[in-house]
């Protein structure tokens, strides 16, 4: 097979983006630019490597299997072209990717233990969605992703082989309310209260439910904010323009204004801390990392 980095580093991108819009706006390159590298890529292997869907590009098993060699071949061009400039590093490098809350509630004494017992490590951060995470796994672009589930807790991708994953918490959702006005001194609220409640949410997308509304709440919910950052959704509850879902681990790092509230009259909502990296035997650095966030949540 001919194939070029440029065609590894775009099958590596539509693997991670799903699609081939996302694709070329990461690497900065045009749509067609990608598409044309996705065909040449198929001629070079001889089959289809991407599929089609209404939700977005999935790779076949063939694509799969090429996405396992590329992630080898580019990591060796990386390591390649720091030692002929000089500027490998004196450190061994994690990537690791976490879903929205982790960064406020797990990275910081992650990196504080991380640092204590194995100052070698050098820890890169990215967030995302659980599903944007599982797929810069598979893609080869992170190392290790915090990620979340909810019950049945089934596996978190229907790809082969099954990533490896550890359990290292389980949280149960409650509601941040203002600490002053109708909720003010309470320790929970009826699910039936909240169904007038005004809501701050997480966009939602095909992939993934609707962030910081209660799960299951009778009738349309009233979302009148929508934010992403948590900060600003603790922030606007805190000035008493709504409420929101949040886990429990949060609790530290709650701004004054904002009290949390268990939920009574419904089945508690339990919500899963997981640490997933792809199978096979784990690089001492990703196991330091990995034994870090555990020792944390």
């Amino acid at each position: 097979m001919d194939i070029s980095s440029t065609g590894l580093r775009v099958l590596r991108q539509i693997a991670e983006s799903g699609s081939f819009t996302a694709a070329a706006t990461r690497l900065g390159y045009t749509q067609s630019a990608v598409s044309r590298q996705a065909a040449s890529l198929e001629r070079s292997a001889g089959t289809a490597l991407f599929e089609r869907r209404p939700d977005g590009v999935r790779l076949t098993p063939a694509g799969l299997t090429l996405l396992r060699h590329a992630r080898t071949i580019l990591d060796c061009l990386t390591a390649a072209e720091r030692d002929l400039t000089g500027t490998a590093s004196r450190t061994e490098l994690v990537r690791l990717g976490l879903f929205l809350s982790a960064g406020a509630a797990i990275l910081p004494l992650s990196l504080t233990r991380l640092a204590a017992t194995d100052p070698q490590i050098t820890v890169t951060t990215t967030e995302g969605t659980t599903p944007s995470l599982i797929r810069a796994l598979r893609a080869g672009s992170i190392d290790l992703a915090v990620l979340t589930s909810r019950p049945p807790h089934r596996p978190l991708d229907g790809e082969s082989p099954r990533l490896h994953v550890e359990t290292v918490a389980d949280t149960e959702l409650v509601v941040a309310v203002p600490s002053t006005g109708e909720f003010a001194g309470r320790t929970a609220v009826h699910v039936d209260e909240l169904v007038d409640a005004l809501w701050i949410a997480a966009p939602a997308s095909n992939a993934e439910p609707l962030l910081g509304v209660w799960p299951g709440l009778p009738g349309r919910p009233d979302i009148v904010h929508c934010a992403r950052d948590w900060l600003t959704k603790l922030q606007l509850v805190a000035g008493g323009f709504g409420v929101t879902t949040v886990p429990s681990r949060l609790s530290p790092v709650l701004p004054p204004g904002v009290s949390l509230l268990h939920v009574k009259g419904a089945p508690p909502e339990i919500r899963r801390v997981l640490v997933a990296r792809l199978p096979g035997h784990a690089t001492p650095a990703i196991t330091a990392v990995t034994r870090a966030i555990a020792s944390t949540t």
